[in-house]
């Protein structure tokens, strides 16, 4: 096997293109090009020229699997997928999920996790294209963050979740510029002085992802 050039064909080339590529070579030759090189290729080289072959929803969709699959979950794993992800993004990926594996992604997440951070996860699986819950103005989330700042957290966490995953990144924005003028301390530093383990993870990610925006 000609392992440069596959290295030199598939890096090359974008998502869409390699989608093409597979659709090309199935017409052609009556075969799935992934089979083939399934036949080809072996160890990490395999793996990750396969990784190139998936659309980019299905990758993620297929690494969540790997994360609940067997004994133990791979929190971080999921975290660093669900917790990066627009809410375009959310939805392909749901929708591969079930497309691969037959399952529900939100049903699979929920049994696979607990406590709190399976209901940011849940609230992030949420997410449906172009709403937000109740299109909320700036100004109400500011003044909840405050109430959160005044030893409200665990009695809010639901709330907190619901806005942190579900705002708008200009929504978020206004808020936590807000929040950090009046407080003098940054979002980030209050979720740090509030929570820990994978819930921590979790907020600072949803955060820090909707602070670039």
């Amino acid at each position: 096997t000609d392992e440069k050039k596959i290295i030199e064909v598939l890096s090359s080339r974008t998502s869409e293109q390699r989608q093409q590529i597979k659709q090309k070579y199935k017409a052609l030759y009556g075969k799935d090009l992934e089979e083939v090189l399934k036949g080809d290729l072996s160890g990490n080289f395999e793996k990750a020229v396969l990784a190139l072959m998936d659309l980019p929803c299905e990758y993620e969709a297929r690494e969540l699997k790997k994360a609940m699959k067997g004994v133990g979950t791979d929190e971080s794993l999921l975290i660093e997928i669900l917790c990066t992800r627009n809410n375009k993004e959310i939805i392909n990926i749901k929708e591969a999920y079930k497309r691969l594996f037959d399952k529900d992604l939100e049903s699979d997440v929920k049994g696979d996790t607990s406590g709190s951070l399976r209901k940011i996860l849940v609230t992030v699986l949420e997410v449906r294209l172009g709403t937000f819950y109740y299109a909320p103005t700036w100004e109400r989330d500011f003044l909840f963050f405050i109430l959160i700042r005044e030893g409200r957290w665990g009695t809010e966490e639901l709330a907190f979740n619901v806005v942190l995953a579900k705002r708008s990144y200009s929504q978020l924005r206004a808020t936590f510029q807000a929040y950090e003028k009046v407080c003098g301390k940054d979002i980030e530093e209050s979720i740090k002085s509030e929570t820990s383990g994978d819930l921590e993870k979790a907020y600072l990610t949803l955060g820090k992802k909707k602070k670039k925006y």
